[in-house]
């Protein structure tokens, strides 16, 4: 048993080599994908203030029922 695992071991070390600084980069398309994502988060947090805004302002003008009036 023990000398499966060194074997296994032995095997993980040959094939698990450290790359080098050149060959680690994340490129353009990364960069792409990221700011991409920024942007989709921008956009769903307006998207959601405008919602909300819209709903507030409903409430208060009665749209909802009595039930759902602001509690002010």
């Amino acid at each position: 048993m023990n000398t499966m695992i060194v074997a296994l071991h032995g095997l993980a070390a040959m094939v698990d080599k450290v790359p080098t600084d050149n060959d680690v980069k994340a490129g353009w398309v990364a960069f792409a994908v990221f700011i991409g994502l920024i942007l989709a988060v921008v956009l769903l947090c307006v998207s959601l203030y405008r919602h909300l805004n819209k709903a507030k302002l409903n409430a208060e003008a009665g749209v909802f029922g009595e039930d759902d009036a602001p509690q002010s």
